[in-house]
């Protein structure tokens, strides 16, 4: 096996700023857990990499972190949220979601309402749901999640880019606060595709199953866009009673309707589920969809797992009420 000499950060702005070579894929590894004297040496050239490099190693850090969680590509993307570019600040901000990066809040509620760039502001609206969640379970200050909470809901009430104001409902999926069901509905019924979209993704983060008959009725709509997002919400609520649906939806002309409701037959689980799965699998001539209907195969074993445990401890809970016998005792009739 050919091994590789580490490359040295000389060696990387270097590399980077000759523009006359492309930048070999080993040199994407550099920019993994980059600290002291390292990252001040990176951040001082990095505005002198052409924007088109700039962009494309953003790209490639995202994709590279998303296929080797072992790396960590934080403090370099935290560079990145200070580019001149917006595609670049963009690209900063999606991977940054990956990793809690809770004093970056302030950063994402100010880029989201004053960054110049409408995708940036989307961006950052997104990247503040995962900071909703953690506020709804407890693992930040109440204060901080009523701040997002609050920013989120002017946005959306605002009169922002649809894209933006979209964004912020998403995030606002997963709150607990009064205002965000009427928001929810009112997207849903807008009669713009657009906020149905995202009216259905923001269910699918609720964790309440009272949206349950508005999801099961646009599994039925005409867009195939619409039928996906239903599909995927009503696994992430583990709607039971779509699963007639969801199966029949495997059928789907559209890849994306079908993989949605494969995904969340797997949530699911029950009956027909796996066989209908298996055969899918089977029949399928996309290696990129095989793969994942295998993936989903092996999480639905886990939900049908977990489904199973409920049923476990009431079993030992029985098991106690039996007296017990001892094997070895005399038996002492006549």
């Amino acid at each position: 096996m050919k091994s590789y000499t580490p490359v040295t950060m000389k060696e990387l702005i270097e590399a980077l700023l000759d523009v006359d070579q492309p930048l070999k894929p080993r040199y994407l590894y550099r920019f993994s857990d980059l600290e002291g004297l390292d990252l001040e040496e990176l951040a001082k050239y990095w505005p002198q990499v052409p924007v088109w490099r700039r962009r494309a190693i953003m790209e490639d850090i995202e994709t590279l972190g998303e296929a080797d969680t072992l790396l960590s590509f934080e403090a370099f993307c935290r560079i990145g949220i200070g580019d001149s570019d917006a595609t670049v600040r963009e690209l900063a901000i999606r991977s940054l979601s990956e990793f809690d990066v809770i004093d970056m809040i302030p950063v994402f509620l100010d880029m989201m309402v004053n960054d110049g760039a409408v995708n940036v502001r989307a961006a950052a609206a997104t990247a503040l749901g995962k900071y909703v969640y953690m506020g709804e379970v407890d693992q930040i200050r109440p204060a901080t999640l009523h701040e997002i909470e609050e920013q989120l809901l002017e946005v959306v009430r605002g009169n922002d880019s649809i894209d933006v104001r979209r964004r912020a409902l998403e995030s606002l999926g997963y709150s607990s606060r009064a205002e965000v069901p009427g928001l929810i509905e009112g997207a849903y019924k807008s009669g713009n595709r657009d906020w149905l979209v995202s009216a259905l993704f923001a269910m699918g983060r609720s964790a309440n199953p009272k949206w349950a008959p508005w999801l099961t009725r646009m599994l039925d709509s005409d867009a195939a866009e619409v039928r996906a997002e239903a599909a995927r919400a009503i696994g992430e609520l583990e709607l039971k009673k779509a699963r007639p649906k969801l199966l029949r939806l495997l059928k789907d002309e559209d890849a994306d309707v079908r993989m949605a409701s494969v995904w969340s037959l797997s949530q699911i689980g029950g009956e027909g589920v796996q066989a209908a799965l298996e055969a899918l699998y089977e029949m399928s001539e996309d290696d990129d969809e095989a793969e994942f209907i295998a993936s989903a195969l092996e999480n639905l074993a886990f939900t049908d797992e977990m489904d199973l445990m409920p049923l476990l401890d009431i079993y030992e809970d029985d098991e106690e009420d039996f007296p017990r016998f001892d094997n070895d005792e005399e038996d002492t009739a006549d």
